[in-house]
C-alpha cells in the first residue's frame, strides 16, 4: 500500500516512518531535509503552511492512506502567531484533506488533549471540547477540516507526546534525564494532569486505525496513565535510576504566553477496545522509553 505520513520529522512521524518502511510504499513529508535515518522511504520537502505543497506531494504520490502527524506543536509560537497556527494547523489539514478526497485515501488525523479546557478532565470522546489559546483552537478546527474534508477519517487525540527514538527532538522527558544526569534541579508543573504519550505507542496506535479499521470519527489515543508532571518526573527518575531535586511549581507562575489546560488527561478505554496495540500504562511505557534511551546513548 501507498502510505504517506506528514510531519515525518517530529515524534510521532518518525516512529511511523520506521514502522512503515519496508513493508509499504512509503512517502515521508516534512519540512526541509530529512532528519531521519536512511531507509527504504521517499521524502518531499513541502510546507502545511504554503497552501498547496503538500497536497501535491500526496497526489503526485497517489497515497492509498494517509497519517498526518505535521502540525506547529510550539505552544506559545502558536499564542505568539496565530496567523501562522492557522495556517499550518487548519491550512495544512485542509490540504491533506483536500487530496485525501480527491485520491479515495484513508485519513488519519493526529490531535492534542488541548483541544479541552481543563476543567474537569480526564475527557472521553464525547465530550465536548472548548480550546483555549492559539494552538488548541487551531487545532481543534483542524479536527473538523479533516472529518469534513476527507470522507473516510479518523482523529486520533494525543498529549505530551515523548521519544528516546535516536535523533527525535527534545520533549520535557528527554530534559528531566538529561538535567537529573548532569545534577541539574528540574522544575515540573504540579498542577497539570496530562497523560504522557510514548511516541512509538502512538504510532502503532494510529497506523492500526489507519491500515486496519474503518473507525471514523475521533479516537483518545495517548497513554493510558493520567498524572500530574511531578509524578511523571518522579517515576521517569526513579525508572532511570536518577536522583535530584525535581521541584514542584504552579503553572501560573511561569507567566506562559498560552493557557495550559490544567485538569486535562484523556480516557482511552475506546482505543484500548478497538485495537491490538494497547495504550500503555506509565510504567510499561517508561520501561520502553528506557530501552529506547539506552539504544541512542549505546
Amino acid at each position: 500500500m501507498r502510505v504517506a505520513v506528514t510531519g515525518a520529522n517530529g515524534l510521532l512521524g518518525g516512529d511511523a516512518v520506521a514502522r512503515l518502511a519496508g513493508r509499504h510504499e512509503v512517502l515521508a513529508v516534512g519540512r526541509g531535509p530529512s532528519r531521519l535515518p536512511p531507509g527504504p522511504y521517499a521524502w518531499a520537502d513541502a510546507d502545511l503552511g504554503d497552501g498547496g505543497s503538500v497536497e501535491a506531494a500526496l497526489r503526485a504520490f497517489r497515497a492509498e492512506a494517509v497519517l498526518h502527524a505535521g502540525a506547529l506543536t510550539d505552544v506559545d509560537a502558536c499564542e505568539r502567531d496565530p496567523a501562522l497556527a492557522w495556517r499550518v494547523n487548519v491550512g495544512g489539514t485542509e490540504q491533506v484533506a483536500r487530496g485525501c478526497a480527491a485520491l479515495g485515501a484513508r485519513l488519519v488525523a493526529v490531535s492534542t488533549d488541548y483541544v479541552f479546557d481543563g476543567e474537569a478532565g480526564p475527557y472521553r470522546e464525547t465530550d465536548l471540547p472548548n480550546p483555549r489559546g492559539a494552538y488548541a483552537r487551531t487545532k481543534r478546527c483542524g479536527e473538523e477540516a479533516a472529518l469534513l474534508l476527507a470522507p473516510d477519517a479518523a482523529v486520533a487525540r494525543v498529549a505530551v507526546v515523548y521519544s528516546g527514538r535516536p535523533g527525535a527532538k527534545p520533549t520535557f522527558a528527554t530534559q528531566i534525564v538529561e538535567k537529573l544526569s548532569r545534577g541539574e534541579p528540574v522544575r515540573a508543573f504540579s498542577d497539570q494532569l496530562v497523560s504522557p504519550t510514548l511516541a512509538a505507542n502512538a504510532a502503532a496506535m494510529c497506523l492500526e486505525l489507519l491500515l486496519e479499521t474503518r473507525y471514523r470519527g475521533v479516537l483518545h489515543a495517548s497513554g493510558a496513565t493520567v498524572l500530574d508532571r511531578v509524578d511523571f518526573a518522579r517515576r521517569l527518575a526513579r525508572r532511570f535510576g536518577l536522583e535530584g531535586e525535581i521541584v514542584p511549581v504552579r503553572t501560573a507562575d511561569a507567566k506562559l504566553a498560552a493557557p495550559r489546560p490544567l485538569r486535562g488527561g484523556l480516557v482511552v478505554e475506546r482505543a484500548a477496545a478497538l485495537l491490538r496495540e494497547q495504550p500503555l500504562a506509565i510504567d510499561a511505557a517508561l520501561d520502553r522509553f528506557h530501552a529506547e534511551w539506552s539504544r541512542r546513548a549505546g
